[in-house]
């Protein structure tokens, strides 16, 4: 159901011939003139994409503004706009790429004939979101920024790919994990990215506000913020708690 539904949404929205690779080297060698053909859109909605996740990636998704997307891309801002609302609907793009490329990665982990515990299904998923750091990162801004500002029909559809893909975890822990009722692998699954949300943005301040806690007075010496560490710990303590309720 969610690789049907993103199938959908990138024939929408992406052309279907461009790899990240491509795009970004065209955007270094490319002398933008306005697109004319339907393909030739596609090609630069996919480009301004790419743009945004080379951005957010460098200096964090907060930094990402409609100006320095247009610069990225080799575009005017104006042209921006031609192909998204605003530079948010990118982002949530983005956000809506990294959702099923999670649900990916969790259920061919979780795959196999092998029963899981509880403890290693908490490790699977913690793994899957420290590899996706751009995910977390827009996870902490979708749900605040991003649906409040982009066209309600987009956030619809970024919805629905979304929800599919987040019960296509739900199903697989479901499946793998016999200790682990379905209303436990759904509290799992919400708990994991409430979790990546904020523990992403504690553990990556903006620049100037990094703290070292070592040196703080009251502060325990085992106090740990480290983003990978401390996201498996919880989530691991979640996903023991759902298996034991009664």
């Amino acid at each position: 159901m969610a690789c049907a539904l993103w199938a959908t949404y990138q024939r929408v929205h992406v052309p279907a011939s461009h790899t990240p690779c491509v795009i970004l080297g065209e955007m270094t060698s490319l002398s933008f003139r306005r697109a004319r053909s339907e393909e030739n859109k596609r090609q630069r909605a996919a480009t301004i994409v790419e743009a945004a996740r080379a951005l957010a990636l460098e200096s964090g998704v907060a930094s990402v503004t409609l100006t320095g997307l247009a610069n990225r891309a080799g575009v005017h801002h104006s042209a921006v706009r031609r192909y998204f609302s605003s530079h948010k609907e990118v982002l949530l793009r983005l956000s809506t790429e990294g959702m099923a490329a999670l649900a990916e990665s969790v259920c061919t982990a979780l795959e196999g004939s092998r029963e899981r515990s509880p403890i290693e299904v908490g490790a699977i998923l913690s793994a899957a979101l420290v590899d996706a750091p751009l995910f977390c990162d827009l996870l902490g801004s979708h749900y605040v920024h991003f649906e409040h500002e982009v066209v309600i029909d987009h956030v619809r559809e970024a919805q629905r790919v979304n929800q599919a893909a987040a019960m296509t975890i739900v199903e697989a822990i479901e499946r793998s994990a016999p200790q682990i009722d379905r209303e436990g692998a759904l509290d799992i699954v919400i708990s994991s990215f409430a979790l990546a949300a904020m523990l992403w943005q504690f553990a990556h301040p903006p620049k100037g506000l990094e703290h070292d806690f070592s040196n703080e007075p009251g502060i325990p010496d085992d106090w740990d913020t480290d983003f990978g560490s401390t996201l498996t710990r919880l989530l691991t303590a979640t996903c023991i708690g759902a298996a034991t309720r009664p």
